[in-house]
C-alpha cells in the first residue's frame, strides 16, 4: 500500500459488511480496513490513516461504486472531522434496521461464541423507530475551557460546536441558543425535557465551589451535578416527568432515562413480552432506575423488587411505583443486594449500563439460579460478552430483539432471553 519512497498510496476497496461502531469493513492485501461513512457493497478510493497490522483505518477518498442505500445526509455537521454524534446520516433508514441485525448477529458470533442455528433460531427483525428525527427528549453536550458546548468530532480529538441537531427535539435546540453561561469548571451540560414540554438545565461541574450563574430567555429548571454525582436544584423542580403510555415517571436530574421517549411504551411492551408473565411470576428488576419495567409489570406480578444504586433514582422508583403494595425498592448495587435476598425469584429483568455486567454481578445472578432473565442491552458487544459468560453458568439463549432507539447513528439496542438449563 506503499510506494518505494514509503508514502502511502490510495488503494481501490469493495465494502463487505458493517463493523460494531459504525465503520464498513472490507479486505486489502489481508487487512481487514475499516472505513467510516461507507456502507456495505460500495467501492471506494480510500486513504490509510492507521496501520495496526492485521487490521487498519482508512478515510473514504473518492466513491466509485455507491449503494443504492445511500441517502443525502439531512444534518451540514455531518461526516469526517464533523460532528461525531450521528455516524449513519447517509444510510436509508430500512437499511439501517437491517445493518443493526446484521452487527448484532456478528457480535453474538465472533464474541458470545454461539454457533450460526443457535442464533438463527433466536434473533429477530429490528423493531423501527416511530420517529427517525428530533426525537431525544434530552442531550447531553461536552464544555470547552472557555464554556463553549459541542460534541465530540467524528475522526480527530476535540469539540465541533453545533448550532444545529436534527436528533433532539427542536425546543431543546431553542433553548440552547437562549443560554448565557458564565461559571468555569463545567465538564458537561444536559438539556431536558419532560412529554408536559418543561425543560431542564442540568449542570456537570468539577467542583463544588464552582456555583454556576446561568441566564435564558425561556423559563427553566436548573440543577447541578457535583463531582460526587449529588443533584442539587439551583431553580424550579429538581425533575422532569415523563408520560409513557398510562404511566407517568419522575426523573431527577441525574437520573438514566432512555432518552428516545416515543419508543419507550413498544421497548417496555418488547419486554413485557419477553417475559412471558402469568400472575404469579416473583420477579427481579435489576439496575432498575426510577422503575420504567417495573410499572409495566406491576398488575401482572406477586411481588418485584426493584434494585437501584443511584439514591436519587431509587428515591424516584418508590414515588413512581408508591400505588403497588407487593412492589419493593433497594438501593444497592446489584453484587451486594442479591447476596442479601431471601425470597425466590421466578424471573429478572436486568438493564445494566452500555458497559454490561461486572464479573462480580454476573456471578451473583447466576449464583440466584434465576430460571429466566430478560437482559436488556444498550450494547451488542457486552450483551455478546455476557451471553458467553451466562453460557458457562448453564444458561441458553432463547431470543434476541433489537430495538432502535438511536435512529441515524450505530447504536443498537436488544431484549435477549436467557433461560437456564
Amino acid at each position: 500500500m506503499s510506494d518505494d519512497t514509503g508514502v502511502q498510496e490510495n488503494i481501490e476497496i469493495e465494502l463487505i459488511a458493517m463493523a460494531h461502531g459504525g465503520s464498513a469493513l472490507g479486505r486489502h492485501e489481508k487487512k481487514t480496513i475499516f472505513i467510516p461513512y461507507t456502507i456495505p457493497g460500495e467501492i471506494v478510493e480510500a486513504k490509510i490513516t492507521q496501520d495496526k497490522g492485521r487490521i487498519a483505518f482508512a478515510e473514504g477518498v473518492k466513491l466509485i461504486g455507491a449503494s443504492e442505500d445511500r441517502v443525502y445526509p439531512r444534518c451540514p455537521h455531518f461526516g469526517p472531522r464533523k460532528c461525531g454524534r450521528c455516524q449513519w446520516q447517509h444510510i436509508d433508514y430500512a437499511a439501517q434496521l437491517l445493518l443493526k441485525q446484521d452487527v448484532l448477529a456478528d457480535q453474538l458470533s465472533r464474541i458470545g461464541k454461539f454457533d450460526d442455528d443457535t442464533i438463527e433460531a433466536a434473533l429477530r427483525a429490528t423493531i423501527p423507530a416511530p420517529e427517525q428525527w428530533g426525537y431525544n427528549y434530552h442531550i447531553t453536550l461536552t464544555a470547552t475551557p472557555d464554556g463553549q458546548l459541542g460534541f465530540p468530532r467524528s475522526i480527530e480529538d476535540g469539540l465541533l460546536i453545533i448550532d444545529e441537531c436534527h436528533i433532539i427535539r427542536p425546543e431543546l435546540l431553542n433553548l440552547l441558543d437562549t443560554l448565557d453561561l458564565d461559571f468555569d469548571g463545567m465538564q458537561r451540560l444536559t438539556l431536558q425535557m419532560g412529554t408536559d414540554g418543561a425543560h431542564m438545565i442540568v449542570v456537570y461541574i468539577d467542583d463544588e465551589d464552582n456555583t454556576p450563574q446561568l441566564h435564558a430567555d425561556l423559563p427553566t429548571s436548573v440543577n447541578v451535578i457535583l463531582p460526587d454525582n449529588e443533584p442539587i436544584n439551583l431553580i424550579g423542580d429538581s425533575h422532569v416527568n415523563y408520560k409513557i403510555g398510562a404511566h407517568t415517571f419522575k426523573v431527577t436530574a441525574g437520573a438514566e432515562f432512555r432518552a428516545n421517549i416515543p419508543q419507550l411504551e413498544t421497548l417496555a411492551n418488547a419486554v413485557v413480552e419477553a417475559l412471558a408473565l402469568t400472575g404469579k411470576e416473583a420477579v427481579l428488576d435489576l439496575y432498575g432506575g426510577v422503575g420504567f419495567f417495573s410499572a409495566f409489570i406491576a398488575d401482572q406480578t406477586s411481588l418485584v423488587t426493584v434494585v437501584e444504586s443511584y439514591p436519587p433514582a431509587a428515591t424516584n422508583a418508590e414515588e413512581n411505583l408508591s400505588a403497588h403494595d407487593h412492589i419493593g425498592v433497594i438501593e444497592g448495587t446489584v453484587e451486594d443486594v442479591l447476596d442479601d435476598l431471601d425470597d425466590v425469584y421466578d424471573i429478572a429483568i436486568i438493564d445494566p449500563p452500555s458497559g454490561g455486567l461486572g464479573l462480580e454481578a454476573l456471578d451473583a445472578i447466576a449464583d440466584a439460579r434465576i430460571p429466566r432473565l430478560v437482559y436488556v442491552s444498550g450494547d451488542p458487544a457486552t450483551l455478546a460478552r455476557d451471553g458467553e459468560r451466562l453460557g458457562k453458568q448453564g444458561y441458553r439463549l432463547k431470543s434476541v430483539q433489537p430495538i432502535d432507539l438511536n435512529p441515524q447513528t450505530y447504536y443498537v439496542d436488544s431484549i435477549a432471553v436467557f433461560v437456564h438449563n
